[in-house]
């Protein structure tokens, strides 16, 4: 599953589902938990049933439910029981039991995103994940403080604050440790374009390797970043090929500078991740 982007849609808005479906983002989020007000969730349950039924063609469908353990997570399961998923975007995740308590809740073969910085606890149970059944880990900077009782997690200027820098490179890690794909958390300001392309331009250099996104707008941008370019592509085969014609060696000269065993390994990852 290729997940480049990620499209927030809210769950109640049906037309807006069916146009988000030709935007060109990888994934759709559809959304039952933060973007849906409690009286429309029966709505928004019935409309993406009724667009996962329809099994159509095009972006990779996830569903983010309401945490387990709430009411709403109990109606979201009687209303999503048999709908060929696949995935879900499990919101307060902390760790393996709770992605096994989902899978319980709602079996079925689908992959599971947990948005997993979301508690105090969740934050130590980062190193938990083992990437059985994951489609990814990804974070967010949202509900943490919120729950506490932090007055911000940016600083003026739009930056993250220490603690929170911290819980995204947490998550950068766990993600990679857990051999699943890393995903950014989404840029707010949506009118932001270039803002965005600097932000999601940094994530891809730390190591995520795709990003949610809250407007249409964004897709193309996050879709820009995370595609390596033509001279990425051939600066990664020259490294292949080098190696290839060296078997056995452990460090290379190309163009002045010395490429070794790190060099080869991130070479192949980026051409693994385009089919090569």
């Amino acid at each position: 599953m290729t997940l480049r982007s990620l499209l927030f849609v809210p769950g109640d808005r049906p037309e807006r589902m069916d146009k988000a479906l030709t935007l060109g983002a990888d994934a759709l989020i559809l959304d039952l938990e933060d973007a849906v007000a409690p009286a429309a969730k029966p709505a928004a349950r019935a409309a993406v049933r009724a667009l996962l039924d329809r099994a159509l063609a095009g972006p990779a469908l996830l569903v983010r439910v309401n945490p387990i353990g709430t009411a709403a997570f109990a109606e979201d399961v009687v209303a999503l029981s048999g709908a060929p998923l696949t995935g879900i975007v499990l919101p307060k995740a902390e760790g393996r039991a709770s992605v096994a308590a989902l899978r319980t809740a709602l079996p079925g073969a689908y992959r599971v995103l947990p948005i997993a910085t979301e508690t105090p606890r969740a934050v130590f149970a980062l190193g938990d994940y083992d990437g059985d059944g994951l489609a990814g880990l990804t974070w967010g900077a949202e509900d943490l403080p919120a729950a506490i009782g932090a007055l911000s997690s940016r600083e003026p200027d739009g930056s993250y604050t220490e603690p929170y820098k911290v819980v995204r490179a947490l998550a950068l890690f766990a993600a990679h440790a857990a051999g699943v794909a890393a995903i950014e958390t989404v840029y707010p300001d949506f009118r932001d374009l270039d803002g965005l392309a600097a932000y999601a331009a940094r994530a891809r250099r730390d190591g995520f390797t795709g990003m949610m996104a809250i407007h249409p707008a964004q897709v193309a941008v996050i879709n820009a970043a995370f595609t390596p370019s033509e001279a990425e592509l051939a600066a990664a085969r020259r490294i292949v090929a080098l190696f290839a014609a060296h078997p056995g060696a452990g460090a290379l000269q190309l163009d002045g500078r010395m490429v070794d065993a790190p060099h080869l390994a991130a070479a192949r990852r980026l051409l693994a991740g385009v089919g090569e």
